[in-house]
Order: C-alpha cells, then sequence, then structure tokens
C-alpha cells in the first residue's frame, strides 16, 4: 500500500543554492547541480532521464523504461525532455560560475548516451542567466484557465530569438482563423486519442491520487481536480481505461485554448534526434523566460502526437519545417509543483 505524503526535505524543488559545495569535489558539485535538472517538464511527468557521474563529468542518458509507447511511439517527446534537463544543468553551471562544456551524442554506439557535461573554466553569468536561474523553481506546467491578459509583444519576440539561439523556431499563433483551426485540431486529436483503449490506459498508468506519495506521474491536483474530489482519481483512472471520454476532454480543452492570449508551435528545421534534444533546450528556456515576467504555459500536444493531424498542422503554419510541441502562454492562478524524483534514484550505476 503508498504511503501518505509526508513533507520531504529531500525534494528537488526544496534545494536551496546556499548548499552548493562551493570547497567540494567537481563531482560532489555535479551530483548537487543534479537537483535542478530534474526540475524539467515531462509528458505525463514521467521524467525519462538518468545521470551518470564518472571522471567529474555529468552523461546524461535517455531512460526508456519510461517510455510512452501509444502517446510517443518514437521516443521524440522523451528526448524533447532530456533536453530541458540539460538546459537547466547548462543554466544551474553557468549560475554557479562556470562554463558549461556539453557534447552531445558522444557514443554512436549508445543512442541512449545523449550528452557529456561537465564544468569549464571560471566565468560570470549574464543578467539573463541569473533571471532564468531564479525560475527554475518556480516554473510549473498550469492547465488552469489563463486570465484575459495580454502578453507583452517584447517578451514573445525574446523568446522567439531566443528559441533561435537553441536551434528551432517558435511560430506565434495571433490570427483568429489559425487559432481556431488550430482549436479544432486540438479537438479532433482529443476524441481520436480518448477513443484508443491502448492510449486510455497509458494514460491511467500515470494518473494517482494527490493523498498518495510517489515521485512522479500526475497527482489530482496538476489536473484540476479539487482535494474534496481527490478520492474520485482512482474512479477517473478506470474510466479512462474502460470508457471514451473524448467529447468531454475534448470540449475542455477547446475552451482553454480559446481562452489562452497566445497559441505558440516549438518546431525545428529537421526530424532527428540531435534537433529533438534541441528543441528540449529551446522549450525550456522560453518557459522560464515567460516565468521571470509571471507567464505560466501547458501543452496541448494532441494535433503532434496524432500522426494523421500533424500534416495538418504543419499546413496551417505554412512552414517547411517540423512542429514539435504545441503551447499555451497566458498569466494563470498559481499552482502545485508535480512531484520530482530525488537525484539518487536518477543515478545510473553499472
Amino acid at each position: 500500500m503508498s504511503e501518505i505524503i509526508s513533507s520531504e526535505p529531500l525534494s528537488p524543488w526544496n534545494v536551496s543554492e546556499i548548499d552548493f559545495p562551493k570547497r567540494g569535489s567537481p563531482s560532489e558539485q555535479l551530483d548537487f547541480l543534479l537537483n535542478y535538472a530534474v526540475l524539467a517538464p515531462s509528458q505525463y511527468n514521467a521524467q525519462p532521464w538518468l545521470f551518470k557521474i564518472a571522471h567529474e563529468t555529468i552523461e546524461l542518458y535517455a531512460d526508456r523504461t519510461r517510455a510512452l509507447p501509444v502517446i510517443d511511439p518514437q521516443d521524440r517527446e522523451l528526448i524533447m525532455s532530456c533536453g530541458a534537463a540539460l538546459y537547466n544543468l547548462r543554466l544551474a553551471i553557468r549560475h554557479f560560475g562556470y562554463v558549461d562544456v556539453v557534447k552531445t551524442f558522444p557514443n554512436p554506439e549508445d543512442p541512449d548516451l545523449l550528452a557529456h557535461i561537465w564544468l569549464g573554466s571560471r566565468r560570470e553569468q549574464t543578467e539573463e542567466e541569473f533571471l532564468l536561474f531564479a525560475t527554475i523553481k518556480q516554473r510549473h506546467t498550469n492547465r488552469l484557465a489563463f486570465q484575459n491578459k495580454p502578453i507583452p509583444e517584447t517578451l514573445l519576440s525574446i523568446m522567439q530569438k531566443s528559441t533561435l539561439e537553441e536551434g528551432a523556431w517558435l511560430h506565434l499563433i495571433q490570427e483568429q482563423e489559425l487559432r481556431n483551426a488550430v482549436a479544432d485540431l486540438i479537438t479532433e486529436g482529443d476524441r481520436i486519442q480518448l477513443a484508443n483503449p491502448h492510449f486510455r490506459r497509458e494514460l491511467a498508468a500515470w494518473l494517482h491520487s494527490s493523498r498518495y506519495a510517489t515521485h512522479d506521474g500526475m497527482p489530482a491536483y496538476a489536473q484540476s481536480i479539487g482535494e474534496l474530489l481527490d478520492f474520485t482519481t482512482p474512479i477517473v483512472a478506470h474510466s479512462n481505461r474502460t470508457f471514451d471520454t473524448g467529447r468531454g476532454q475534448a470540449a475542455k480543452e477547446h475552451e482553454l485554448a480559446d481562452g489562452s492570449p497566445v497559441f505558440a508551435v516549438l518546431g525545428t528545421e529537421e526530424e532527428t534526434t540531435a534537433s529533438w534534444l534541441d528543441a528540449g533546450q529551446a522549450l525550456q528556456r522560453l518557459l522560464l523566460l515567460g516565468q521571470v515576467v509571471g507567464v505560466s504555459a501547458s501543452f496541448l500536444n494532441q494535433p503532434i502526437q496524432v500522426p494523421e493531424l500533424r500534416p495538418q498542422l504543419k499546413n496551417l503554419l505554412n512552414t517547411s519545417g517540423y512542429p514539435q510541441i504545441l503551447l499555451r502562454f497566458g498569466y494563470g492562478t498559481e499552482v502545485k509543483p508535480t512531484p520530482r524524483r530525488i537525484v539518487s534514484e536518477v543515478l545510473r550505476h553499472e
């Protein structure tokens, strides 16, 4: 039986920079910095990453045991989640005064090994890096409705520029006709996915009550289920396994889409593992940029996850690249963070 949740002082959300081991070895410092890497977002909060510290170097691995074969059969979103964790780690290294030295895909014979990361020479962080690092613990995916408040054009421009610097692109969906068309794709994607019993079982496997201690998955509060209804989470999970609930969910997603000040698609010019890793880093950078000024985000990836809808989204954008992530941005009420595995749980040992 699962344990009732208790306070978890070791949670990465509680990490404090004053505990950085300034006089520690590089391996000890890298171990501490992983507390920031694991705060990255991932589909269903699956946290599909592993790390190994060896020879004063962090090795980042894709954890395929946490793959989502129905929603993400190519592990595309899995690799992007690892990219988001990599960006957090790079940012933390810079914050504590070092150059982040990164070599991606160092061993062609090991596709799970995504990057080597180590501490370079001493350097001062930039003002942007200081601001972004300060938001790592504040950034939480917000699935609630957003306020009817415009997002500054200056911020959107900075997001687009920053995304390009990380090897991806950001397409803002602002025309009402295009917004309506994308919202319709989201609705259709919901219906298709939730009509699939295999999808429903995969989703249900990652839903759990907020009352039980677990370091991954999606607690009830992250799905906008209040405490008074938290006891129904097992029932919801069972119904997701058994019944096609697509019509009701699609209406909810369409309502969220209609009430979102900004839609944006993050994409890449190529469709490769390397481009997915870049997209994940770009994603985390723009999420943190928004958080600096209180702009939240959540994901509406159904038109990208459903194979027959992704080309339609690409045609709507009139782009030659590949849509990777569909986001909604806006100002919303503060939400609680989802749980994270502690560093010892994500360290790989031979």
